[in-house]
């Protein structure tokens, strides 16, 4: 295949080899051999089958040369000092664990809901309620069919543990992790 408007003479060859083997870039070569593109460079150094480039005085930085870092030690904090934004000082935010006390959520997670009045996918109608109940690999599996709220999938007891308040969410995540 011949590049459109460029002429590779043996010289122009020879030229691209020593070039591209002093580590010059495709576009310093393209400006070095003058009428002819970065592209055109990069095709031709291809079609060539040119691979080894001129290394420089640095050490190879690629992924596998690095030397791998030595795991560091868990260190103490650093100690926290204020912030200035905008003319503002802003104080630092403690980082000590917030311990607040535990508020017992009323809610049950399985209300006692008698099997005859649970219902299966094949039984339930818009206005009763979706919530899951058992393992769905299970021929027991069943929902729970109560009425639901209007607009919602859920009954009001069902509902409550759906739709719990963000701080509600927050704080046994905060639980969780202590």
């Amino acid at each position: 295949m011949v590049d459109a408007g460029v002429t590779w003479t043996d010289e122009r060859v020879e030229l691209l080899k020593k070039l591209w083997t002093d580590g010059l870039s495709a576009s310093q070569i393209a400006n070095e051999l003058g009428n002819v593109t970065r592209n055109a460079v990069i095709g031709k150094v291809h079609r060539l089958g040119l691979s080894g480039r001129a290394k420089d005085s640095k050490p190879e930085t690629t992924a596998a040369a690095r030397p791998r870092k030595a795991p560091r030690a868990p260190s103490a904090p650093a100690p926290i000092a204020p912030a200035i934004r905008n003319n503002v000082v802003v104080a630092p935010i403690s980082r000590a664990p917030v311990v607040e006390e535990e508020v017992e959520v009323a809610v049950e997670e399985d209300l006692a809901i008698p099997m005859s009045e649970r219902v299966t996918i094949m039984d339930l109608r818009e206005s009763m309620c979706r919530w899951p109940m058992g393992d769905p690999t299970k021929p027991e599996f069943r929902f729970c069919g109560a009425r639901s709220i209007t607009g919602l999938p859920y009954c009001t007891h069902h509902a409550r543990v759906a739709y719990q308040p963000v701080t509600d969410r927050r704080r046994e995540r905060k639980v969780a992790r202590a």
